[in-house]
C-alpha cells in the first residue's frame, strides 16, 4: 500500500474522530447513528494511522505531495 493521505487530510480526519468521540460518550448523538458514527471515527482513525484511504485508490486521488525524483 502507497500513502495517499497528506498531512493536512490525516489531521482533519483525526480532529472529526475526536469530536465524534466526544459527542458520543457525552450522549449527545445516542442511539444507531452513534454507534454508525463511532465506527466511521474508528475508521477515520485507522485510515490516519496508516496514511491510507482505500476509497481513494479507486479513484487515483492522492493528497500526499509527490516526491521528486
Amino acid at each position: 500500500m502507497k500513502k495517499n493521505m497528506g498531512n493536512a487530510d490525516r489531521i482533519i480526519r483525526v480532529i472529526i474522530a475526536v469530536l465524534i468521540a466526544a459527542l458520543y460518550f457525552t450522549n449527545v448523538i445516542t442511539g444507531t447513528l452513534g454507534l454508525v458514527l463511532l465506527v466511521l471515527a474508528g475508521v477515520f482513525v485507522l485510515t490516519s494511522v496508516i496514511s491510507f484511504c482505500p476509497l481513494y485508490a479507486p479513484f487515483g486521488i492522492r493528497t500526499c505531495p509527490m516526491k521528486k525524483e
